[in-house]
């Protein structure tokens, strides 16, 4: 759990009657949540009414509402979360009222939800009624009290758009990632990275309780939105009683024992500090038992790169074979010679061992189809959609595999042949067939099981023997390279990581590889360009080939390079 006030929740003060920053600073700086009412700065003049004096003191006596956004993905149950917290609030006679703003899409707006409510009941006055306040319809710039995401990115948004306060907020959020589209399609790794969103949501938060609430939600087997209820109610973010949550949901008959489950799980996160796993469930590994028999070599390497040693040959063995593993090995044995002899302290070889990791496990339509009929995909499946036992499920994949796709799993010779035809008649390189399969149909699972048994045959495929050739190619130039520099060699290893995908991507990502090769890399080994510019050339190709898949800014970025090398020539 993260705290970023060191208070627990027992002992949390909640910023309900506390004055705005605006209303602090005007009297020379915030000196806290003050609970009484604020003097009246001149006596009432002359003339005024008694009502309108009255009115002036029900106003000053009048505590200030609580603020309440809560940020939610579709399907989360943020609009029932919403409705839990009105109810609860008005069965203690508080005013209440709520607004609701959904986003366009999934990823494409964000779905907030705004609460504004009166800590307190109000008053009749003179003459008998009540008056009901007047409550905002949304929240304004540094004026929310408390925030609940149910998503760090979402917090994260909020947070971007100033509602937080650090002298006010409280914020619940859930440390589990829903990521974006712009993240996924990135050339590389697009992730936001998850310790600066944890710190800017507690720099900008008075009090943080940030949790992994999607993992808690999946322990108590409920969904989130009663989980993060209950964090609310354990960390006595608002002055109403637990007992008056759990009544708001058995009240909504809705699911009641799950939701009590995450309620329940939420309030005890919250007021136990406890701590449920940050990272996201990953694939499965092959046990290290598997490579056991490797272990002495890996202990031979470098210990700076030996955990990532370990992991490709675990990952090489799951996605082929023993034997696949120990060549894998043997290929990085070159490396880590030319990694002592430039003395990198391992960095070459660690660079380089992860880069051919990947590129050895290249995606191909054998790879795709084992994924497709993994029973761990099935069961996560099941579990996020929080499908009863024994009921059926009914997984369409969409698919449009092309001419590439295809040669890719046929013999070489078979594949070179149709690739030919299909160079000579352009509108069959085109040519892709949609397909929509049911993989847990019968038919739909043998024919996913059908390519996935070709893996005991990729070694004979096409794209086996065509990424073999271009993975040794690259460990070559590396050790040519690292017999120069070692960041030289260092930065050339890195730009294998723009290799990735099958079809158009890995055609695309082929050739801007082949680009910086061709303009920068090789004359940087023919020692045409002096050794700290072609350092600096391939990081900024790189990171050029990385903006966008087309190849737009790689183009630009090499011609700027071809430029400065064009005037450097015509100064000498």
């Amino acid at each position: 759990m993260r705290c970023a006030d060191s208070r627990t929740p027992s002992s949390f003060t909640s910023p309900l009657r506390g004055r705005s920053a605006a209303e602090c600073s005007r009297e020379g700086g915030h000196k806290g949540h003050n609970l009484e009412s604020t003097p009246v700065p001149n006596p009432r003049p002359q003339g005024v009414r008694e009502g309108a004096e009255l009115a002036v003191r029900d106003v000053q006596n009048t505590p200030r509402p609580i603020t309440i956004l809560i940020a939610a993905l579709g399907g989360e149950g943020g609009g029932v979360l919403t409705d839990w917290i009105v109810t609860a609030a008005a069965s203690v006679g508080f005013p209440v009222q709520s607004t609701s703003i959904p986003g366009v899409a999934q990823r494409t707006g964000a779905t907030t939800y705004h609460i504004e409510m009166m800590p307190a009941p109000i008053p009749a006055s003179g003459n008998g009624s009540a008056r009901r306040p007047v409550l905002a319809l949304a929240p304004a710039v540094g004026d929310v009290d408390l925030l609940v995401a149910s998503e760090l990115m979402e917090a994260g948004r909020a947070v971007a758009g100033g509602y937080t306060a650090p002298d006010r907020t409280m914020a619940i959020a859930s440390t589990s990632r829903s990521y974006l589209v712009v993240e996924k399609i990135a050339m590389s790794d697009g992730r936001y990275d998850l310790q600066r969103l944890i710190a800017a949501v507690e720099k900008n938060s008075r009090q943080a309780l940030l949790l992994d609430f999607e993992a808690l939600a999946r322990q108590a087997n409920a969904m989130i939105n009663a989980v993060l209820l209950g964090a609310i109610a354990g960390a006595r973010a608002l002055p109403i009683p637990a007992e008056a949550f759990e009544a708001a949901i058995r009240a909504d008959g809705k699911a009641v024992e799950a939701n009590l489950r995450g309620f329940r799980a939420g309030w005890d996160a919250a007021t136990a500090g406890s701590e449920a796993p940050a990272e996201p469930a990953k694939r499965h590994k092959v046990p290290l038992a598997s490579i056991s028999h490797l272990e002495t070599e890996i202990a031979a390497m470098p210990t700076a790169a030996q955990d990532v040693i370990r992991e490709g040959l675990r990952r090489l063995t799951a996605y082929q074979d023993r034997d696949y593993a120990r060549l894998y090995l043997d290929r990085l044995n070159s490396i880590r010679e030319a990694d002592a002899r430039a003395a990198a302290g391992g960095r070459l070889l660690t660079a380089t061992a992860r880069q051919l990791a990947l590129r050895m496990s290249y995606e191909d339509v054998i790879r795709v189809a084992e994924a497709k009929i993994d029973p761990a995909r099935l069961a996560r499946i099941t579990r996020e959609l929080a499908v009863p036992p024994g009921q059926t499920v009914a997984v369409t994949e969409f698919l449009m595999p092309g001419i590439d796709e295809l040669c890719s799993i046929l013999p070489a010779w078979l594949a070179t042949a149709i690739l030919k035809l299909a160079h000579r008649y352009p509108a069959l390189g085109r040519l892709h067939l949609a397909m929509a399969v049911n993989s847990r149909s019968i038919s739909g699972y043998l024919r996913f099981a059908t390519l996935a048994k070709l893996r005991a045959f990729r070694r004979e495929t096409y794209r086996f023997q065509k990424e073999q050739e271009a993975i040794e190619a690259w460990l070559r130039l590396i050790v040519q390279a690292a017999a120069r520099s070692a960041e030289l060699a260092i930065e050339i290893a890195e730009c294998a990581g723009l290799i990735k995908g099958y079809g158009d991507t890995h055609r695309r990502g082929s050739g801007n590889y082949d680009q910086i090769v061709t303009h920068v890399a090789m004359p940087a080994l023919a020692d045409t360009m002096p050794l700290r510019q072609a350092i600096d050339a391939i990081a900024s190709a790189h990171a050029a080939a990385l903006l966008d898949p087309e190849g737009e800014a790689l183009a630009k970025c090499l011609a700027d390079l071809a430029n400065q090398a064009a005037h450097a020539i015509a100064a000498e």
